[in-house]
């Protein structure tokens, strides 16, 4: 699989980690305890990602920041670098190596994709089937299963502790596996507005969709 669908599932992942109001059960009563009241998070992240068959483990690391209703930053730093950028209005993959910058109308990476449910909490019921899981690695869990007509994904299970979400599994349309480990959590932080700004690199090659850029006459 290829770096720009790792980036894919990356957003996807980091766009359900902070789901909420499932059924009510032990994984409910920690999702609520976790998610209530946040308005900012950061923390770390270890991801694997596995193919159908179970082969081609792949993983990668870096660290993670979220801010209500519609921000996020996704910064691979191991093995490679790679930034994902949510400014509200369009989302930003950039590869350094590649030396190229893609861009997304983020409305669209939304569209079946609850991003702002860990600041909005009724968003969930809305766009998914939720179930508990029960117990297993010592975390609670629960089951997502999206309504949408045409899913970007088969299911997602979040696993909580008593301090909040330490773990999420889910397998795309093909079959693929990938297990994101979230680590350090700081809830409610303040996060500099640069946090969530993305300038292209001077020499990056950028294509997606570019706002547009309004100019004015300059006066007499």
């Amino acid at each position: 699989m290829n770096r720009l669908a790792v980036t894919f599932f990356a957003t996807l992942a980091l766009s359900l980690a902070g789901l909420a109001n499932a059924a009510v059960g032990p994984a409910r009563q920690r999702l609520d305890a976790f998610a209530t009241g946040l308005h900012s998070l950061k923390g770390r992240f270890t991801q694997t990602l596995t193919d159908a068959s179970g082969q081609g483990a792949k993983s990668s690391s870096g660290t993670l920041a979220l801010e209500a209703p519609r921000e996020f930053r996704w910064d691979t730093l191991a093995p490679y670098k790679q930034t994902i950028v949510a400014d509200g209005s369009r989302v930003w993959l950039y590869d350094p190596e590649l030396e190229q910058v893609t861009v997304r109308v983020q409305s669209t990476e939304e569209a079946h994709s609850p991003l702002t449910v860990i600041t909005d909490l009724k968003q969930l019921d809305r766009d998914f089937k939720v179930t508990e899981q029960g117990e297993r690695d010592g975390l609670s869990w629960l089951r997502l299963t999206s309504k949408a007509r045409d899913p970007q994904f088969g299911y997602a299970d979040l696993g909580f502790d008593a301090s909040g979400l330490k773990r999420m599994v889910f397998q795309d349309q093909l079959g693929a596996i990938t297990d994101i480990r979230f680590a350090d959590w700081q809830r409610n932080v303040e996060l500099p507005a640069t946090t969530f700004n993305f300038t292209p690199p001077p020499g990056a090659d950028v294509i997606g969709d570019l706002p547009v850029m309004t100019t004015h006459p300059l006066k007499d």
